[in-house]
């Protein structure tokens, strides 16, 4: 900086910071307070108002982890402050430098209106402007006493992250409680000087503006009187008028800005915990409305809306005001912002119905785009999903976190796995808090991608996660911002408007194809092992009651199809798909209540299946089969007797035996069924799977080898897994035992215990079963590691040059070399039910039943034959934000399947996924539908949401070609109709015969809409 540039400079901010800013409150009055700690949880405001307080001194230690005490604050205006602006401050004793983990309060009248929230960036609450002179005032402030877990930076554990250890002791110092006069001139010229001084910093050291700015700072700051900053405020700041006046150059970049506060679901505070912090934050959002007329206050995820609507019905009131003045703006149409790689497609398609049906249900209003700042990457099938819910943008930020590669646009044309895309915008500005600041206005422009082409871009601006959203500086800041040389000009406006001129200005934006792949958070695929197994067992369960409760409802008379149950239950296991729970970046307190919440859904849903088949009467067992294709396998009787069954897909037969293949026969640690041949090793790896229909060895090397890898990330530590874990590993091939324990012709097993580091122990169960090649390995760990990561890796005598992945409704080739720097940086990547890998004539899929994370990778052997390994992540041991993440035990199951195209992978993931189920039940009634095409895979069936009695079936190309079927169905079809997501008509279906004929291009995904005759 120029010498004479930085003596301004430093002049300029003493002055502020210790004159003006000191100065913005002109007099001030303490509160008399009192307090009274709420026992155990959060208690409703009527029996805080109804307790016994007493009296509290500023200065005083207050609050133990996860606590709530209520204080009430009692004062009078005095009458001299008579025509001020006068407001309560309140300093709970913040800590921190960042406003959303740590205390934070709700004030209420004594009727029990919430009226604002107080936090460290927004500590006040307006009472008069003006005043009258002797108001009284009289509040309750419900004050949370969260723990700051971001303390020490996430370098050190902590034991805060569950009300089980946290302690008793109080966290806060209560530092001050006042009426005050808000010096309105002092104030905005507090605002003046920020703005002017920051922009000024920012420009060049050659740019005629920042040295006009310089000096005009200079001589205003001449014109302060020290001994009377109020008094001498106004010359100031008409002395710095003339520079605060000059427009924009008219090529400048204008950034929409729009008010945001995004608010985790749950991530370093529980579930409770978010319900209130929404309230807090959409008391301070809807009393900033009322202030500012231009104030846009975009806000997503309709289940925050409905707990503000069911516990907080005043604050709901206002926002429902707020939506018809248009100052509120629901965005998202999702339950919530979910994860991006995680959920399945069907999930992912009901976090837009639900989500999108609350926003018109309660407000007349259809959102138009999806708002996921903060998932950590997007999977491919986005685009189609979002179109078919009715969405034409899509909004992100996190891409701008890569670790290795920078995304090269900001705004493009996102193109999914089956052509369709959807207008993408990134803000340049890099963050979904912002401020306004001069640096982040400087930033926004010198990151735009796309400058020459588009000239506009987004900035969600508000401080979130409980730090009370945007405020009425951040407001001014804009205002000023709005069209001043030397800056990007900043219009407030709803997201919709700033994507309909984005799209307007730049229709032929780039095209990115594929996944968003976020290099950075890859641990998320695996970090909380219960809490993913609980969500791909959820997805399944609804799966299978919605089909046999659509049955019954076909089939039985007195059986009521149960819209609410499953709708709850929906919107339970869409909740904890939330990008901080599904991906196992939250405290413990976080995960115990998921694993806790998964339990209930799995026993709910048990029941309502068992009630569903039920309903069909009783007659004999029966085997049912609630997935897409039919199955032949062998089974378990109640007495655990092997059975071979054949079972319609989506339909049931009866217990009894099919035509029995091969048999399974023992060598020793050798099975074999006249499909495949597996050989144990001693040290418990597969030897050697040999395809006997193919006439080829599997495996290169020996298969599911167990390796453990030290796994320290450098930073984010259930986040994140770095490229150096690779480094430092211990191959688990020390077996305690390898054992036939299952010997029979229909199904034999080898079992291998293996004790390990720290006092883990893992036993494996290596099961073969007739008439199919999928080897089984049922995995039960007892987990005691600390900072480890257990790989499962099966080495494959296939040159794969691309691996392929299940992703919602479809796959995701990815190429297993790294001849770039964006391939080096999938060292880590997300998978579904299956990965599977080819060469022409020959492939093999990994099928697992609750793992998400894995990595391919190719070497050359020396016989010059290329070795294409993939290896599944089973658990990690991360110790931060949660010390005892993923301890104890695991229970799951992973398959090898050898000689199997995309479509057996399919098929395979489907069945490990949705075992088949036996119970009583009369006859056997039809499917309510069954396919015939190769590729149409049915991925849903239901009964319409509107109870008009319509079935819904959900379907989708799962190869990756064109398919052409035919569905039929198991009761008299009088129409049908292709829908959107919604179950909105979009147009008339081909039915001819009673049966209507499918065509899908590669991936598509089709909703029908069948009316029953």
């Amino acid at each position: 900086m120029h010498d004479e540039s930085r003596r301004i400079d430093e002049r300029v901010q003493r002055l502020h910071d210790q004159r003006i800013k000191t100065a913005v409150y002109a007099a001030t009055v303490p509160f008399q307070v009192e307090a009274w700690q709420a026992p155990g949880e959060p208690v409703p405001f009527e029996e805080a108002a109804a307790a016994s307080y007493a009296p509290f001194a500023m200065g005083t230690p207050w609050g133990p982890p996860w606590g709530t005490t209520w204080f009430r604050m009692r004062g009078q205006v005095p009458e001299a402050w008579a025509g001020r602006r006068v407001e309560a401050v309140i300093d709970l004793g913040f800590t921190g430098d960042w406003p959303g983990n740590q205390a934070e309060a709700l004030v209420h009248r004594t009727d029990g209106t919430p009226l604002k929230a107080v936090n460290p960036l927004n500590q006040y609450v307006a009472i008069a402007n003006p005043a009258q002179g002797g108001e009284t005032v009289d509040y309750l402030v419900e004050a949370a006493s969260n723990p700051d877990i971001l303390a020490d930076n996430f370098s050190k554990t902590t034991p805060l992250g569950d009300k089980l250890t946290a302690g008793d002791q109080p966290l806060y110092t209560f530092r001050s409680a006042d009426l005050a006069v808000l010096d309105e001139e002092v104030w905005h010229l507090d605002l003046d000087v920020q703005v002017l001084r920051e922009l000024m910093l920012e420009l060049g050291e050659h740019d005629p503006r920042r040295h006009e700015i310089a000096h005009a700072l200079d001589r205003a700051m001449d014109l302060l009187d020290l001994d009377d900053v109020s008094g001498s405020a106004t010359a100031v700041r008409e002395a710095l008028k003339p520079v605060l006046s000059k427009p924009a150059h008219a090529s400048a970049h204008t950034v929409s800005g729009v008010g945001h506060a995004h608010i985790d679901s749950a991530w370093l505070w529980p579930i409770r915990e978010t319900k209130r912090k929404t309230s807090r934050t959409f008391s301070n959002v809807t009393s900033l409305a009322d202030e500012y007329e231009d104030f846009v206050f975009a806000c997503s995820q309709a289940q925050q809306y409905e707990w503000v609507r069911d516990h907080y019905p005043k604050v709901w009131a206002r926002i429902q005001e707020a939506v018809k003045k248009g100052q509120w703006a629901p965005v998202g149409g999702m339950w919530v912002e979910s994860d991006g790689n995680l959920p399945g497609g069907e999930a992912v398609a009901r976090q837009f119905v639900h989500g999108k049906r609350f926003f018109m249900d309660h407000f007349g209003i259809e959102t138009k785009g999806v708002w996921l700042p903060d998932s950590f990457g997007y999977n491919a099938a986005y685009p189609q999903i979002a179109k078919l819910a009715g969405n034409e943008w899509f909004l992100t930020q996190k891409i701008s976190w890569n670790q290795t590669n920078r995304f090269p646009h900001h705004t493009f044309w996102w193109e999914g796995i089956d052509g369709t895309r959807i207008f993408t915008h990134f803000p340049p500005v890099d963050t979904y808090n912002a401020r306004f600041s001069g640096e982040e206005m400087s930033r926004a422009v010198r990151n735009y991608q796309e400058k020459g082409g588009a000239s506009r871009s987004l900035a969600p601006f508000g401080w979130g996660d409980g730090g009370g959203g945007p405020t009425r500086e951040i407001m001014e800041r804009a205002r000023r911002l709005a069209d001043l040389e030397g800056s990007a000009k900043v219009v407030v406006e709803h997201p919709d408007d700033f994507f309909a001129k984005a799209r307007a200005e730049y229709p032929d934006a780039p095209v990115w194809v594929g996944e968003l792949y976020l290099e950075l958070h890859r641990a998320t695929y695996t970090s909380q092992a219960r809490t993913k197994q609980g969500n791909r067992r959820s997805e399944h369960l609804l799966r299978e009651a919605e089909l046999w409760a659509t049955t019954a409802a076909l089939h039985a008379a007195d059986y009521a199809y149960p819209y609410e149950k499953l709708d709850r239950l929906w919107k339970t296991v869409l909740l904890h798909q939330f990008h901080d729970i599904l991906p196992g970046s939250s405290i413990a307190w976080v995960h115990r209540e998921a694993e806790a919440e998964y339990a209930r859904v799995a026993e709910e849903l048990h029941a309502l299946t068992a009630e569903a088949v039920a309903a069909l009467g009783t007659g004999g067992p029966r085997v049912f089969n609630a997935g897409p294709c039919d199955r032949a396998e062998v089974i378990r009787t109640a007495d655990g007797t092997p059975l071979y069954v054949e079972v319609p897909a989506s339909g049931s037969a009866p217990l009894t035996p099919a035509g029995p293949p091969h048999p399974v026969t023992v060598d020793g640690r050798t099975l074999a069924n006249g499909l495949v041949r597996v050989e144990v090793a001693e040290d418990g790896t597969l030897a050697s799977v040999y395809d006997l229909r193919a006439g080829r060895e599997v495996l290169a090397e020996p298969g599911n080898l167990l390796r453990l890898h030290t796994d320290l990330p450098n930073y984010w530590d259930a986040w994140d897994i770095d490229k150096h874990y690779r480094n430092r590993y211990t191959d688990l091939l020390d077996a305690s035992s390898v054992t036939v324990v299952e010997q029979d012709p229909l199904l034999a097993a080898v079992r291998v215990e293996r004790d390990f580091g720290k006092g883990s122990r893992i036993t494996q169960t290596i099961t073969l079963r007739a008439g199919s090649p999928r080897i089984d390995i049922e995995t039960d760990i007892d987990w005691h590691e600390s900072e480890k990561i257990l790989k499962a890796a099966f080495p494959v005598d296939i040159r794969a040059p691309h691996s392929s992945a299940e992703i919602q409704f479809g796959h995701i080739q990815r190429p297993t070399h790294t001849n770039t720097s964006w391939e080096a940086a999938r060292f880590e990547v997300s998978g579904h039910r299956w990965v599977h890998i080819g060469e022409p004539g020959y492939g093999v899929a990994v099928i697992n039943d609750s793992t998400y994370g894995h990595d391919v990778s190719r070497t050359v052997r020396e016989d010059g034959g290329t070795t294409t390994t993939v290896r599944l992540s089973l658990v990690r041991a991360p110790r931060i934000p949660d010390p005892e993440a993923d301890q104890g035990r695991h229970r799951f199951t992973y398959a090898l399947l050898p000689g199997a195209r995309i479509e057996d992978a399919v098929a395979e993931g489907y069945a490990l996924n949705l075992p088949l189920r036996v119970a009583e039940a009369a006859g056997a009634p039809q499917p309510v539908v069954s396919v015939e095409g190769e590729g149409v895979t049915v991925e849903a069936v239901k009964l319409a949401d509107d109870t008009s009695g319509d079935v819904v079936v959900r379907l989708y190309e799962s190869r990756g070609g064109r398919a052409t079927g035919v569905l039929r169905t198991g009761f008299p079809l009088a129409g049908a109709r292709i829908t959107d997501l919604l179950e909105r008509p979009l147009q008339d279906a081909d039915l001819t015969g009673g049966a209507v004929a499918v065509a899908l291009r590669p991936f598509q995904i089709l909703t029908l809409r069948l009316r029953r005759g």
